[in-house]
Order: C-alpha cells, then structure tokens, then sequence
C-alpha cells in the first residue's frame, strides 16, 4: 500500500467562513440589514435577535428569559425603529401595577354620558411593539386584558371591541411563571428565548465595546407594512416536504418520550413560523435547517431546551458523538507493538549489547552517539525476517485503509452538513460554530491519527532485516468498532 498522505482529504472550507446572510452563494436576504440592526454591538446576541425579528414578521410575540442588564429592552426598542412610524409601550410591572398604566386612564368625558371608556392613546392598545419587564409580576386584572389583547388583537374598551396594531409584544422576566394560573398567559408567547450575561470569552469584548446613542436604521433596514404583508401572503404557499415532515414526527416523539406536553395550537403556529422562515430565505418548502426555532417554540421548561438543541444538532446537523476511543486504541497497540521490537534484544548468544557499552566507554561521557556507537547500535538490535516485516507492513496498512476510508466518509459528511448551514439565511452564528467545530474536529483527529499509524508502519518497514530468517509474527490485535 502506497504511503498515506495525513492532511485532510478532500476540499473542506476552511472554519469560520460563511457568505454574507443571505441566500446561497453569498446573495444577501433582504432581512440581513434588519437583523444586523438588532445585533449591532451586542454581544452573544444572535439568537435573541433572530428569535425577535421572526416573531415580528410573523406577528407573534417573544418571551425573554434572563436577569436584569442583558440587553432584553434594547432589543425592544431597536425592533420598533425598523418599523416606520410604529408607537412603543414599555412598563416594568409589578403586582401593584394598575390597568390605568398599561391600558390609559379613564375618559372623563365618557364618565359624564356613563360609558366606560379609556383614553387609550399612548398606552398599550395603540402600540405596534411593546416591551413589558417583569411580565408575571402583574395581578390577574391586568393578565386577564392581556390575553385577548395578544392572541386575537382585540381590546375591550367600554362596551366596544376595538382592534388593537400590536405587532410583537415582547416580554421579559427573570425566569418562567411558577404559578399555573399564569400558564395560559406564558403560552401566548410562541417564542422563549434564554438571555444571558456575557461569557467569560467575550468579557473584555463587552468592556471595550463603546454604546453608542441611538441612531436612525439605515433605509434598508426598514420593514414597511406592504413588505410584510407580501411576506405573511407568500408564507401560506410554503410547503413542508417529507424530510422536515419526518423531522417534526420524530420531535413529538421526543416530546412523549421527555414528558413535554405541546399543545396542538402550538404545533400549528411552529409550522406556520417555519413557513414564513423559508419565506424569508425566498424558499418554496421547508428546511430542515429551519428547525433551529425548536427549542425556543417547544421547550415549555428553560431546563428542557438543551435536549431540544441536541434533537436538532444530532438530527440535522449530524453532530451525534462518534467514538474514537477504539480507533485510538488500534493506534496505540500498532505503536507499542513498534516500541517492542525496537527495543527487544539481540539474540543471546550474540554480544552486542557488550560491545555497545564498551563502544560508549570509548567515545566518552561527552562525544554524543558517534558513528561507532550508532553502527554498534543497530547491530544489537534484534533483527526480523522479510516476513515477519511484511506481515507487520500489511495490517498496518489494512488499518490505514480503514482510517482513510473514515476519514474521507467523514469529509464527505462535512462538506454535505457545513454547506448548508454556513448558506442558511437564520441559522445563529454561534451555532453554527458549534457545528464547524464538531465536523471539523473530527476531520482532523482521524487525520492525525492517520499521520501517527503512518509513521507507525514506516517504522514497521525501517526494521532491521535478517534474511535467513523466516518466522512470521502473531498479528497485531485491533478491531474498529
């Protein structure tokens, strides 16, 4: 078998690159200015911000989970600027918090013809985005309103229901509602999303990042009306397709299996988020790459959603551990087999190893490993037949042969996974250098083990030979899993 190059096989893009957001082939998507609005100077916030813009343009509402200082409001705030003339509502609630401050004072003037009306102006029923910090910290009063007011955009006011132009709602706290009462209100939040503080990689990032004053979005950035209704009207002729079909079966099961219970109504609103996802990349059906909204639409618990991040990095993203404990172990059985014959001595009755040590004594302490010391050398190392050789050569190859037969599977898996996902318009850049991570790293392991079982079998070869000698070596013992 012919020598075995170590480098990766094939052609695997180099880590960390990936085209502009956009469409493949490095197109930009028309929501890319929008997203990179939200994002800019923040860190660690990628998926908060896809989360957030994918709840605009498909009009539900985002729960941000987190303490206080993460940047939940601010997120708030800059979605309201992509939208041209939208009012913004924000309040902190607490239980003493009164409709008056949500929802606007009584109309004086109604009172005199005894009609209960509010002067809603200002307030939470004339908002296109709100922000509402603490949010399962108000009285029953006020979630009560609040339900109708974001599952069906209606607000009663005095005897009159009146549409309400709430686009997103965005609610933050510091952790989910221990209450059951307040289950049904946590519900109408289709996407929960984990905020927390910087990590220690990123620390003096955060302290050197300047926060700069709000500024007016570039025009590009803007979402008009018109564009999201196009968006909204495209999204119903998004079709699912088999894969991602199967894929949502096998998440149920999931669900079954871990105890979740996901509502039917909240299923349907996955699907239809999905829709305008693929929408928004100009798709006609449903990626699977589109599933990495799962663990912020199903995982009911925050404790619940690493399983869900996993459902989808194992079953799309092919990040499943493979175990390479085995192949390691064959590597190093060849490399001690090596280090056995190397170091075994010469026959008995031959002196050699006398003749080293006197060989040593005449160069002296300080001479190194002169020409008659290294000559005497190989000469007290046992010496193997050309078949005890060749046979050490041929498995050694046979095992090089199944490592580059993995090895180049595993390119193969590579190229097919990372392609995708570095084109994929949503896909968080934080995952997806989870996944580089994964494919690539094993690339490189077997590569290396590839280089070392090399070397091994060069070794094997550069044994000294005697050629009256005709025994035949028990083979190595290694088995690949």
């Amino acid at each position: 078998m012919s020598p075995h190059a170590p480098p990766l096989r094939g052609s695997l893009p180099p880590e960390g690159t990936r085209p502009a957001l956009g469409r493949p082939g490095g197109r930009p998507s028309g929501w890319a200015p929008a997203l990179a609005e939200l994002e800019r100077g923040l860190l660690q916030r990628d998926v908060a911000a896809r989360a957030l813009l994918l709840a605009a343009l498909a009009g539900e509402h985002v729960l941000l989970l987190g303490p206080p200082g993460t940047a939940k409001s601010e997120l708030a705030r800059r979605l309201q600027r992509l939208l041209p003339g939208a009012h913004y509502f924000e309040r902190l609630l607490t239980r003493f918090t009164v409709p008056e401050e949500l929802f606007g004072p009584l109309s004086l003037r109604a009172l005199e013809d005894d009609r209960y009306e509010r002067l809603t102006e200002g307030y939470l029923p004339s908002a296109e985005v709100a922000f509402l910090d603490e949010v399962f910290k108000a009285n029953s009063a006020i979630l009560n309103t609040l339900l109708g007011l974001l599952h069906e955009r209606q607000f009663d006011n005095g005897s009159q229901r009146l549409p309400v132009p709430l686009v997103c709602l965005v609610g933050a706290s510091n952790e989910q509602p221990q209450d059951d009462s307040l289950l049904a209100f946590y519900d109408r939040f289709l996407l929960r999303v984990p905020v927390q503080p910087v990590d220690d990689a990123h620390f003096a990032a955060l302290l050197q990042t300047s926060v700069a004053s709000p500024a007016a979005p570039p025009a590009e950035a803007l979402i008009d009306r018109a564009r999201l209704d196009a968006l909204r009207e495209q999204a119903t002729h998004i079709t699912l397709g088999d894969t991602v079909l199967g894929l949502l079966l096998q998440a149920r099961q999931h669900a079954t299996q871990t105890g979740q219970s996901v509502s039917d109504r909240r299923w349907r609103q996955l699907v239809e988020l999905l829709r305008l996802q693929a929408a928004s990349r100009a798709a006609v059906e449903v990626s699977e790459w589109d599933l990495w909204l799962l663990p912020f639409v199903l995982a009911a618990d925050p404790a619940h959603g690493p399983g869900w991040t996993d459902f989808f990095m194992q079953r799309v993203a092919q990040t499943a551990p493979l175990p390479l404990d085995g192949l390691e172990r064959a590597v190093t059985a060849f490399e001690q087999q090596l280090d056995i014959e190397r170091r075994a001595p010469a026959d008995a009755q031959d002196d050699s190893a006398g003749k080293v040590a006197l060989a040593k004594s005449i160069a002296g302490p300080t001479a190194g490993e002169n020409e008659m010391v290294r000559i005497t050398s190989e000469r007290a190392q046992r010496r193997y037949s050309p078949v005890h050789i060749e046979a050490r050569v041929a498995q050694t190859d046979e095992l090089l042969s199944s490592l580059d037969r993995l090895h180049g599977e595993l390119v193969n898996t590579a190229q097919s996974v990372l392609g995708p996902a570095r084109s994929h318009d949503w896909l968080p850049p934080s995952w997806l250098a989870r996944i580089e991570a994964v494919h690539l790293g094993r690339c490189e392991s077997v590569a290396e083990l590839l280089a070392q079982l090399q070397h091994t079998r060069n070794g094997f070869a550069a044994l000294p030979v005697d050629e009256a000698l005709e025994d035949r070596p028990a083979p190595v013992s290694w088995e690949i899993p």
